[in-house]
């Protein structure tokens, strides 16, 4: 009996199969060697693979559970597959975003042109949470501002792909993606021989020659650490794999010491200047001098030694107001206004409850929507409209009320699903996913392949996240049938590509030139014009506007235009 027997759509999108016992060309392989496996045999790899994750540690903390406070993320066996025709549309879409993203933080953080031209109201960005003026005007290195960026995709019941969010402060998961690949290389080594699974285990490596890059020291060797909260944190496991795999210290505040604008680490050698951190700490923690003064996580200093170049900061300080989820709603609008492009990987409809309108329309339909906080993470401040009851709607009805600011609302995506093996029912189930591909800027931007594919793992369940009982499972690419290898270097490089996308510093010379260009034309023109409205006040006594066939313009010119 195949676990497949009893498998059922139910009106979903299904990643294997496109109808009913009829998988998808890029998953047949993975199919058979899956139909041809008994429950008992499939149970004992699964029961394999939760050993390994104990016995290595590989756990996540969930804060105020009763049963514990360190728990393993279940891996789910049966892989999430992508054809590689598919990957490369959402890898443009990507680069597209983090462009776009990284050009709207420059700005806002200087000239602020955007919030001038009106395209993204300024109200929303100065009183966001995660703005922090202590940088405006503050350069950061290479004007790369985010350096790891995590988006979170899902795809509807027609099969399109939607960003559902965007994680730019400490952006996490992605040991779980490396560590889910060798727990299934071990575990169906033969699934890789017959499928040409494209690597991911240059991500630490790639991350590393990133953080080198950002250097303010011109040296060969700078010293790159990581700055974690400590041991008690959600994602230290995470923290401990990365700094292991890049060969770089791990370190916690008190190792770490400013003297002199430059951040020193403390060693049994005696100080070691360090030239790059990645810090794994929100910004409100970094610096007792500057932000919250109770913090014991951060560095005293640390954002006087960044402002005067000594360090470098990934991702960099300020970063979290692209993380609002408010500020989400406007990412088409910045690649439209940036870039000059219309989005290739477009938002969930979002509803923002600091229009009234669009608030009046919130709380009217609280059964059906999805709202979520602005700023928080891991599923929670969210209310799940069609599956909450009354008393939950009324309760966020008051909090949207009083800060109407902290609020969206998103129709509810009926994402897709994938089979997941059961252990009650000892059988495949679908169970819906999402995907959090992984991209790194650097001198050039790279996005490793697949990404973390997190499912919910309870009948029903929209909410993937971890913490709110969800799983991970492994994501492939397959890689084109002309290519020789399982990895994402040369030899992909030499197939028809599209046209690179533009380098970080580049992106920014260039929005600036072009910006600064426009000014001195609309400066020229308006001079040339001034003669000629002169001539018009003195030969008629039409108002000049009208004189040369100008059209009405907004503020001071609409109320001249008035009086004539």
């Amino acid at each position: 009996m195949s676990l497949f027997n009893d498998y059922t759509l139910d009106g979903f999108y299904d990643e294997m199969f496109a109808e009913a016992g009829s998988p998808r060309p890029h998953y047949k392989s993975v199919h058979a060697a899956l139909s041809s496996l008994e429950a008992p045999e499939f149970k004992r790899r699964a029961q394999m693979c939760e050993a390994a994750l104990v016995n290595q540690g590989i756990t996540f903390t969930v804060y105020g559970d009763d049963q514990g406070l360190e728990k393993t993320m279940p891996v789910d066996l049966v892989p999430r597959i992508l054809a590689f025709e598919e990957w490369e549309r959402i890898e443009r879409g990507l680069i597209q975003r983090i462009q776009a993203l990284n050009l709207f933080l420059h700005d806002i953080y200087h000239d602020q042109h955007i919030l001038k031209d009106n395209v993204v109201p300024r109200d929303l960005v100065v009183n966001a949470k995660h703005f922090r003026r202590e940088f405006v005007g503050a350069s950061v290195p290479k004007d790369i501002y985010v350096h790891i960026c995590g988006t979170d995709l899902v795809r509807d019941d027609k099969g399109d792909y939607y960003v559902l969010e965007d994680n730019l402060r400490s952006p996490s998961g992605v040991s779980y993606v490396l560590q889910n690949r060798m727990l299934m290389a071990r575990t169906f080594p033969q699934l890789f021989r017959e499928n040409r699974v494209l690597a991911v285990d240059h991500y630490c490596s790639q991350l590393l020659s990133n953080m080198r890059h950002l250097s303010p020291r011109p040296i060969d060797d700078p010293v790159v650490v990581l700055l974690t909260p400590g041991e008690f944190n959600s994602a230290y496991y995470e923290h401990a794999f990365l700094a292991q795999q890049m060969g770089i210290d791990l370190v916690q505040g008190p190792d770490l010491y400013v003297e002199n604008n430059m951040v020193w680490m403390k060693t049994t050698r005696g100080p070691m200047r360090v030239d790059v951190i990645y810090r794994r700490i929100d910004d409100d923690f970094l610096d007792p001098l500057t932000f919250r003064a109770d913090s014991v996580l951060g560095v005293p200093g640390l954002l006087n030694a960044y402002r005067a170049g000594n360090v470098a900061l990934a991702n960099a300080a300020g970063t979290g107001i692209a993380d609002d989820k408010v500020i989400y709603a406007f990412v088409p609008e910045m690649i439209k206004y940036y870039l000059g492009q219309d989005i290739l990987l477009p938002n969930v409809p979002t509803y923002l409850s600091s229009d009234e309108k669009q608030r009046d329309y919130i709380l009217k339909n609280l059964d059906k929507l999805v709202v979520k906080s602005a700023n928080e993470a891991g599923g929670y401040g969210m209310l799940m409209g069609p599956q909450s009851t009354r008393e939950e709607q009324a309760e966020f009805a008051e909090k949207i009320v009083a800060d109407p600011r902290n609020f969206i609302a998103q129709p509810l995506v009926q994402i897709s699903r994938a089979p997941s093996f059961i252990g009650e029912t000892s059988v495949f189930e679908g169970r819906h996913i999402d995907l959090r591909p992984y991209i790194l800027m650097g001198e050039e931007i790279t996005i490793i392949p697949g990404g973390l594919t997190r499912v919910a793992l309870r009948r029903g369940s929209y909410v993937v996240n971890s913490s709110q009982g969800g799983g991970s499972k492994d994501t492939w690419v397959l890689a084109p049938p002309n290519q020789q290898t399982q990895t994402m270097g040369e030899e992909r490089q030499a197939q028809e590509m599209p046209a690179p996308p533009i380098r970080p510093a580049d992106a920014v010379a260039q929005f600036i030139a072009k910006r600064t260009d426009g000014q001195e034309q609309q400066q020229q023109q308006q001079q040339s014009l001034t003669p000629v409205l002169r001539h018009a006040s003195r030969t008629t006594s039409t108002c000049p506007s009208k004189a040369i066939g100008m059209a009405p313009k907004r503020g001071k010119s609409a109320e001249v235009q008035q009086s004539c």
